[in-house]
């Protein structure tokens, strides 16, 4: 049983039950048991603004903050699924979806890149350097092209 709270609070509407699929996919890809907890706000400009100020101490709105909760990481390959309170995933739909526009993609994609971006940053990931920034993002990339292939499938 999963424990992921998909909570739209923008004026864009969002689909909650393929983003809590989409989140279960990356889980256990990551090391991480899908009964784990994880809570998704997507919110208006106005909000991420706050959010942005407050925790990040940056003007503006930005596209995707972090906050994970008990600093679970992955299990190893071969060990059991970690489980935990992942955290929280806050997306700011109309950031989101003027990138889409520029992306020439639609905002759903862009919501799922977020969110799996958002996503490994909970579970530790980084691209403060080099090193982390090709390791998170070929993580990335790898859950999302996944992920589209099961929806393809479907």
């Amino acid at each position: 049983m999963t424990s992921i709270s998909v909570t739209n609070e923008s004026v864009i509407p969002c689909d909650a039950e393929a983003i809590a699929t989409m989140l279960e996919h990356h889980m256990p890809r990551t090391g991480i048991d899908p009964a784990s907890a994880v809570d998704v706000l997507l919110v208006d400009e106005a909000r991420m603004t706050e959010l942005h100020v407050q925790w990040m101490h940056e003007p503006g709105p930005t596209d995707v903050l972090s906050f994970p909760m008990d600093e679970v990481r992955g299990a190893a390959l071969g060990d059991p699924l970690t489980f935990g309170m992942l955290g929280d995933i806050v997306v700011c739909s109309p950031v989101a979806q003027r990138q889409a526009v520029m992306k020439g993609i639609g905002p759903n994609e862009e919501i799922a890149f977020l969110i799996t971006h958002g996503y490994l940053h909970l579970i530790g990931f980084d691209h403060a350097d080099e090193a982390d920034q090709t390791a998170m993002f070929g993580l990335q990339d790898r859950l999302l092209d996944e992920w589209r292939g099961t929806q393809e499938r479907m």
